[in-house]
């Protein structure tokens, strides 16, 4: 696509631009594992290639499944075979190999690092991505939450409001169902969520957990009590939260319970899809080659909130007040749920020394604020805004294309969204793939499916969940997950 030669055109003047002081890597090779590309590993490979010609070094990108993709870590890292010395993928699947001792501590390599300027991240993806125990293991490339998504012309003819809460998101889908948004004489869909298993779908369902469980601050945690790691699933929130996700579906497409997420993106970018839950990527996708059917229509907002939400002490859901939703605004309680976190690396502790400090410059020199300013505003990369940078200015998205408004409101749906003190953050702890992509995900698939119902969806989900804190061990669990929420004492 031309803007990705454009992109890269730029990245590779700034890389040239820095070469003479590079560190010199002849003979070192970096084996970097991560998802299938072009999303991710596509811009590792050519930023890689840049890093080859600064410094020497090779950058080898391999790619495997996103269902395979922590497990393969895991495991080599785990037996000793060592064949990986980075991995790129969620952050939040991180704890569990730091527990293991298999990351290495990446501090003292940020304090000899001139370049970084890790003050220049937002706090949230600084604090809670990169860090486990106030310690630096990741260094971000991409960074994850899920907004809303709809399409402002469609409902500016239809007389309609962004959707605030969940029930105006059905209200608005059921809408604007069936009407033709492209010109093509098609009917097309008042919303669009990807819903099958094994493909990440469990996020899209912590988005809509998350307003009617968290109301307390990001401290507070959607999944477990900080207390004694009891799972805080098997209620009403959760429950209401289960039919909400399977209600969107009577007004998205037909297979949607066979869509994953490229399968919504390619709907929304044709023009078929009037709200969309997803990441940060709708925004530069809409200025590409492919979105030119919503290009400066696609506009973003904070996630829906919730007029109830739950009472702990007894698993109802209530009507928002001062004291059970602090934070609510009109009696709404938001909460944008950092859904993945972001693909961050990690280092292998085990990798030789050389080859440690080679992949720290690595994930610096894609971090830096020089080349991600680029690369977040190019929609096939995956990679989503992590800087305030990123952030401040319109500058570089009215560059790559989008038009003022859209650019003013997408760069202020994210600060909304980041700069919310109810922000909900994802799982974080040993097993964070298990208690989320096994477990959520294997139950959603069945509730969606019709085979059991959402009362009996979330007590399998309490049930298994219990058994994996037992074999990670309560205390520890108790203690990672308060850390990873910020809780210290």
């Amino acid at each position: 696509m031309k803007i990705k030669s454009l992109g890269l055109g730029v990245a590779s003047a700034l890389a040239m631009s820095v070469s003479a002081q590079a560190q010199d890597y002849s003979g070192v090779t970096v084996e970097i594992l991560t998802r299938p590309g072009p999303v991710i590993a596509q811009r590792l490979v050519e930023r890689g290639e840049e890093f080859t010609a600064m410094t020497g070094a090779e950058i080898r990108v391999t790619e495997v499944p996103f269902s395979e993709l922590f497990q393969k870590i895991l495991t080599d890292w785990a037996t000793g075979t060592n064949s990986i010395d980075v991995g790129v993928f969620a952050s939040g699947w991180a704890t569990e190999l730091v527990d293991g001792g298999l990351v290495e501590p990446l501090d003292d390599y940020i304090a000899n690092d001139d370049k970084i300027n890790v003050d220049d991240i937002a706090p949230y993806f600084r604090e809670f991505n990169q860090k486990i125990g106030g310690q630096t293991y990741l260094i971000t490339v991409d960074g994850d939450f899920q907004m809303i998504y709809y399409r402002q012309d469609v409902l500016e003819a239809a007389g309609l409001e962004p959707p605030k809460t969940w029930e105006d998101y059905l209200a608005v889908a059921k809408a604007v169902h069936g009407q033709d948004m492209n010109g093509d004489g098609e009917g097309d869909f008042g919303s669009c969520m990807f819903k099958k298993r094994n493909n990440q779908s469990y996020f899209a369902m912590g988005t809509i957990a998350a307003s009617f469980v968290q109301t307390k601050g990001t401290n507070e945690g959607i999944f477990f009590n900080n207390e004694d790691m009891t799972p805080k699933v098997n209620n009403e929130a959760w429950q209401e939260a289960f039919r909400i996700y399977k209600a969107t579906g009577e007004f998205g497409p037909p297979d949607e319970l066979n869509h994953d997420i490229g399968d919504t993106r390619g709907l929304a970018m044709a023009g078929r899809c009037a709200l969309v839950i997803d990441w940060g990527d709708i925004g530069p996708l809409s200025i590409s080659e492919d979105g030119a059917a919503i290009k400066d229509k696609m506009y973003a907002a904070i996630s829906p909130g919730s007029r109830r939400a739950l009472n702990v002490d007894t698993g109802k859901l209530e009507d928002c007040n001062p004291t059970l939703c602090p934070n609510a605004i009109d009696g709404i309680n938001y909460s944008p749920f950092g859904a993945f976190g972001g693909w961050a690396g990690a280092i292998n502790a085990k990798s030789d020394d050389t080859v440690k400090q080679a992949a720290y410059d690595f994930l610096s020199y894609v971090n830096q604020a020089e080349q991600s300013n680029v690369d977040v505003t190019i929609g096939w990369t995956g990679y989503n805004p992590y800087r305030n940078s990123q952030l401040e200015s319109t500058e570089l998205w009215v560059k790559a294309g989008f038009s003022e408004a859209a650019a003013q409101n997408y760069l202020g749906a994210i600060k909304d969204s980041l700069n919310h003190p109810n922000m909900a953050s994802d799982l974080k702890i040993p097993g964070a793939q298990q208690y989320t992509g096994v477990v959520l995900d294997r139950e959603l698939a069945r509730f969606l499916a019709g085979e059991i119902t959402a009362e009996q969806a979330t007590a399998n989900i309490e049930e298994a969940w219990e058994e994996i804190t037992e074999d990670f061990g309560r205390d520890s669990q108790k203690t990672m997950y308060n850390l990873s929420l910020g809780i210290t004492n």
